[in-house]
């Protein structure tokens, strides 16, 4: 009599794949504050990393259509993949806009992709925390962290774009202020993967 063996389904590493998309994000949010504050080549890096950040996004949608059980909800882990990709999307853009437009990035863009960096790598550490055992309470501080981030990158857009105001220059008011809003939007995506984080948090609980 033949002896029958059970093979369980293959359960890759999601959190793994997400952690390490959120490592190079972080990453390449390191590169656009140092483009921001005037170094040469940083926009060369973030755009690498924005290529190989799209490569572990796809690794981890393969992945999860091939997992039989999820750390997290499928969806919640699509949407922290997808929040991560359009942050880091995001400064990719604007890099290139800032290129076509001729614009050096100034010292308020510089201090909004400081915020953007800080706030991108809380996000990782809030990643972090949701693995292999969920650390809620650091999860959900590191995404408060991230979210403040943003709230600081408003307030430098306004008292930037009130000292705008009494430049002679319109091109370099149109060139700063598209940059400017630019770097709000990009943290607004920096909000939308923490508020994600508490969601799935929450429904851990």
């Amino acid at each position: 009599m033949r002896t029958r063996r059970w093979f369980l389904p293959r359960s890759p590493d999601l959190l793994g794949l997400l952690r390490a998309q959120a490592q190079i994000t972080v990453e390449g949010m390191q590169a656009l504050a140092a483009w921001a504050h005037g170094e040469r080549g940083a926009a060369d890096r973030v755009r690498d990393c924005e290529h190989l950040a799209d490569e572990r996004k796809r690794e981890l949608r393969t992945a999860l259509t091939q997992a039989f059980t999820t750390p997290l909800e499928p969806e919640d882990l699509f949407e922290l993949s997808q929040g991560l990709d359009g942050v880091l999307n995001r400064a990719k853009d604007m890099v290139r806009e800032a290129e076509v437009m001729d614009a050096a990035p100034d010292a308020a863009i510089a201090s909004m992709a400081d915020e953007l960096a800080a706030g991108t790598r809380n996000l990782a550490v809030a990643l972090d925390a949701l693995a292999p055992r969920a650390q809620r309470d650091l999860a959900t501080g590191a995404a408060d962290e991230a979210i403040h981030s943003q709230r600081r990158i408003e307030h430098i857009y306004r008292v930037s774009m009130s000292a705008l105001i009494g430049s002679p220059d319109l091109r370099e008011v149109a060139g700063k202020r598209e940059l400017y809003r630019r770097m709000v939007r990009t943290g607004d995506h920096l909000t939308i993967v923490a508020e994600r984080v508490w969601y799935a948090v929450l429904k851990l609980s």
